[in-house]
C-alpha cells in the first residue's frame, strides 16, 4: 500500500512539470539559404553600431513574467502529503503496528 502511495505522489508531482515539446508546425527546409536574410543583416549591423557602448547602456529584452504560483502551490502540497507519509510511518514503526 505504501509503494502505490508513492507512485501516485510520484506522478501527481509531475504532472506539475512543463512539457517541453521538441516537435515543429513548420515544414522542414532542405537547404540552408545561402545569403542571409534581410531581419539578420539588420541585427547584425545593431550589433555592429551598438557593440561599442557601455554595460550600463545593454538592455535586454522584455519577456514577461513567468507565473510560477501553481508549481509553488503544488510543490508545496506534495512535499506536506510527503512530509506525512514519513511521520505516518515513523509513527506506525515506534507503535509497532
Amino acid at each position: 500500500m505504501l509503494t502505490a502511495t508513492a507512485a501516485a505522489t510520484l506522478l501527481g508531482a509531475l504532472w506539475f512539470v512543463p512539457s517541453a515539446n521538441a516537435t515543429s508546425n513548420s515544414p522542414v527546409r532542405d537547404a540552408v539559404a545561402a545569403s542571409p536574410s534581410p531581419q539578420v543583416t539588420e541585427q547584425a549591423r545593431i550589433a555592429a553600431t551598438t557593440a561599442g557602448d557601455s554595460v550600463t547602456g545593454t538592455r535586454l529584452a522584455d519577456t514577461g513574467s513567468f507565473d510560477s504560483t501553481p508549481y509553488v502551490i503544488g510543490g508545496t502540497f506534495f512535499l506536506t502529503l510527503g512530509a506525512g507519509f514519513v511521520a505516518y510511518s515513523v509513527r506506525r514503526e515506534r507503535l509497532g503496528f
